[in-house]
């Protein structure tokens, strides 16, 4: 009969759920990539506001909701120390459009 220690044994029983939370687990900001033969119609001019101090203007921009183009209105998004903010946007890409996400950059 063979005998396993018992620090392999817990090591085995902690590793297993820990492995499939980090399997199962996705970041939030996770998008599904979005794809249109369709080009978006042009950019509507917003004012943009006033700076709001620790914010970064996020210009509105034409989404995909499933069957055509919304308009979604800019809004504010909050600063991240040493990061400037790099809008989303549609780009052509042959036929199709991708929309990439807005994020920060260092």
């Amino acid at each position: 009969m063979k005998v396993v220690h018992p620090l392999i044994k817990l090591r085995q029983i902690l590793l297993i759920p820990l492995a499939l939370a980090a399997l199962a687990s996705t970041p939030v900001f996770a998008q599904p990539e979005i794809i249109i033969r369709q080009a978006p119609p042009p950019v509507r001019m917003e004012q943009v506001p006033m700076a709001r101090p620790g914010y970064a203007w996020d210009n509105g921009h034409w989404r995909w909701d499933g069957r055509g183009y919304v308009w979604a209105p800019g809004h504010w998004q909050r600063m991240h120390h040493g990061g400037r903010w790099m809008p989303g946007h549609w780009e052509a890409r042959g036929p199709n459009w991708y929309w990439i996400e807005g994020h920060w950059v260092r």
